[in-house]
């Protein structure tokens, strides 16, 4: 015997792995409360391959929503046709990732591939009440926020003409929109864009939000905006269910018309939008009748106006006639106060007169003697200021100053002032006091 068989001779006695894996095959699969048994779970990773069967994996969350349990499952080709077919007609939708189910599945083991929940039946009416629930959350959630009504609660344009449109180019009910727009019977004018959006399959959801957020950057350009979409299977609606796109209308700066599917399909949009359409061609007529009451509304005005005019024309010609009646009685009566008044005036007058001219006359009077004390003080002055030019014409004049013994030389008639004006040879005539003296320039120093 060798070491290593002597080393585990007194250990346990061990089996193989494929061994056990059948010990546990021997005791699933024969177990009867996991035959047949209905169990509630959240579906995950629901894929269907290409041989027709059905893979998916079974959970359960806490109320924290962690996964506290997890299996395994699948639905054979043969019985995924019928049951797939089954829940899209109770529930409107396929199956997939998210949903709470309720389902009857067989457990089993397999050796090679492990533990397993085959299903075999399914409620889809329990999926159906789910989503029920889950649309009275989005709505108690958005109440508790406070926006469910936020844009119920803003005013309309008195005529909404500029209206942005988020719909599927292709779709039939924005076609059916646009032409109950343009060919309105009334000839009213309305101004649309189109912003292209997803209305059904997993993208409507970020393409709508898209769209949103396009119409959002333009939106002075716009009364209002309008999302509609044409009648179709109710599955494709349930992507409106959803509380980002809920919220997202709900919080819209302009009013929204939400036209959706048929009357009888109701989305949590329809209880957020200031204003829930049946239809498409719904949502064009109520725009039509905004324009339709506005002019009935201008025709009120122009008839209330009509009246007053009317009115006051009846009363002007009434009141004209009034006066009219009052002009003689009150032209005489002006005439006569006018001509007591000129009585009054000529009565007074002359002795108005006499008042303002012995008034004039003391005044003249006054003047009078102002002009002649001024002309007194004016001479006193004059005579003061011409003895002074006297005295100093006196003071200055070439007599006073031979008086006073100075002397005054001329040559060639004129006062010589400096020795610079002489030159020898020249006759000079010396004046003094007594008489005068002619000389003649011996010599000139400088």
């Amino acid at each position: 015997m060798s070491a290593e068989n002597s080393l585990f001779n007194n250990g346990p006695e061990a089996i193989t792995l494929t061994q056990l894996t059948l010990r546990i095959a021997d005791t699933v699969n024969v177990e009867p409360e996991l035959h047949r048994q209905w169990v509630v779970a959240e579906t995950s990773d629901v894929s269907v391959r290409k041989n027709g069967h059905c893979y998916l994996e079974l959970i359960e969350k806490n109320e924290d929503g962690l996964t506290v349990a997890r299996l395994s499952a699948a639905i054979w080709r043969t019985n995924y046709v019928p049951l797939a077919a089954l829940f899209q007609t109770v529930t409107g939708q396929s199956l997939a990732t998210g949903m709470k189910v309720m389902v009857c599945v067989t457990v089993n083991f397999h050796p090679q591939f492990g533990l397993k929940a085959v299903i075999g039946d399914i409620i889809p009416e329990f999926t159906l009440g789910d989503m029920a629930r889950q649309r009275q959350e989005i709505i108690k959630r958005l109440t508790v926020e406070g926006i469910i009504d936020r844009n119920k609660q803003l005013p309309w344009t008195l005529v909404p003409q500029r209206i942005a449109v988020i719909s599927s180019e292709t779709a039939a009910g924005y076609g059916d929109f646009m032409n109950q727009l343009e060919n309105n019977a009334y000839g009213l004018k309305f101004y649309t864009h189109l912003f292209t959006a997803a209305m059904q399959g997993a993208n409507t959801v970020p393409s709508v939000m898209a769209a949103l957020q396009r119409v959002e950057e333009v939106i002075d350009l716009f009364d209002c905006l309008v999302v509609i979409r044409g009648g179709g299977a109710s599955s494709e609606l349930n992507s409106f269910d959803n509380y980002d796109l809920a919220r997202a209308i709900a919080m819209f700066p302009i009013p929204v018309i939400v036209g959706i599917g048929h009357e009888r399909d109701v989305t949590v949009l329809d209880y957020v939008a200031s204003m829930r359409v049946k239809t498409p061609t719904a949502a064009a007529e109520f725009l039509i009748k905004c324009g339709i009451d506005a002019m009935a509304h201008l025709d009120e005005l122009h008839n209330a106006a009509i009246t007053a005019a009317r009115d006051m024309v009846a009363h002007s010609r009434e009141q004209l006639a009034y006066y009219a009646s009052l002009i003689p009685a009150t032209a005489q009566r002006i005439a006569s106060t006018a001509r007591a008044r000129l009585d009054k005036y000529v009565d007074v007058i002359p002795a108005a007169i006499n008042t303002r001219i012995g008034a004039e006359g003391t005044r003249l009077s006054h003047n009078v003697e102002l002009i002649r004390a001024s002309v007194g003080q004016a001479l006193v002055t004059a005579q003061m200021r011409l003895q002074s030019l006297d005295d100093k014409v006196t003071l200055l004049s070439p007599r006073n100053i031979l008086n006073r013994g100075y002397s005054l030389t001329k040559c060639n008639g004129k006062f010589v002032t400096s020795s610079t004006q002489l030159h020898e040879g020249d006759i000079v005539t010396t004046h003094f006091k007594n008489g005068s003296v002619r000389a003649e320039v011996k010599l000139v120093k400088q």
